[in-house]
């Protein structure tokens, strides 16, 4: 299991230095923004090309919604989304974070002729993630679904969700991506869900309970961990949290819990 985090939790103004803050606390990798990444890229590639930190993943960052109303902003998502799998391919990352979308629903109430707008929107989001899939497997990377908490978004709120999703869809590099944070709130038991989409999960989001770095909440790491490294996890788990100052001196303590608790299992 590689240890990854995103990179506007790594003390440093420019990308060489958050690389070089990322090596000093012995990570693996670099989550990046999805945001201006056609003006940053260069930057990016220059930074990590005398390093052994890599890229890991493409944090979202991409414009529009994939379940508006409004075609032209769906058709912007998916523009982004398709420009972001390329910039991932060119990082070596893993992929693309996507979540479908925030908040309520957009699309309205069809009833009597559709009773169910998730149904509808699900829907939606599969007949686009057909259309997204090939260009995955073109550019050899993943659209990775994260489930998020119902306080967040009204659809994809548990790990169920995203399988059910990926199973319909049929494609070849959509997988699932898991956060402990929305986990915690959505799941009964964070194993179990694991679990239930080992064969799909291509990537992790570490947070504890309260949002702050593993080791600052209540959430069992080790149960879950130990579980990823006996079915053989081989892909990132990125910090996405609150770290409380100082920063670089509690990253490094929950880096190192995160450690201790992979040692022992």
């Amino acid at each position: 299991m590689k240890i990854s985090c995103q990179e506007n939790l790594l003390t440093g103004v420019s990308f060489e230095e958050k690389v070089y803050t990322a090596e000093k606390l012995k990570l693996d990798a670099i989550e990046v923004w999805g945001r201006d990444l056609d003006t940053r890229i260069k930057s990016i590639l220059d930074a990590i090309s005398s390093s052994r930190v890599k890229i890991s993943t493409i944090c979202s960052g991409y414009p529009g919604d994939l379940l508006s109303t409004d075609r032209r902003e769906r058709e912007e998502a998916m523009n982004g989304i398709i420009e972001r799998l390329r910039y991932a391919s060119e990082l070596g990352a893993i992929g693309l974070i996507v979540v479908p979308t925030f908040g309520r629903p957009k699309l309205p109430d069809l009833y009597p002729l559709h009773r169910d707008v998730i149904e509808l929107e699900r829907r939606l989001i599969i007949e686009e993630l057909r259309i997204l899939d090939k260009y995955a497997v073109d550019y050899g990377v993943y659209i990775l679904l994260e489930p998020i908490n119902r306080y967040e978004t009204h659809f994809m709120n548990k790990i169920s969700d995203a399988i059910k999703i990926v199973s319909e869809v049929y494609g070849n590099n959509i997988a699932v991506m898991a956060d402990f944070f929305h986990m915690n709130i959505e799941e009964r038991d964070l194993s179990e869900s694991l679990l239930s989409c080992i064969h799909l999960l291509k990537h992790i989001h570490l947070a504890d309970s309260n949002r702050l770095p593993p080791g600052f909440g209540h959430t069992d790491f080790k149960t879950p961990l130990s579980l990823l490294k006996k079915h053989g996890y081989k892909y990132y788990m990125a910090y996405e949290c609150r770290i409380p100052e100082p920063t670089e001196l509690n990253l490094e303590r929950s880096i190192g819990y995160i450690r201790s608790v992979i040692c022992e299992v």
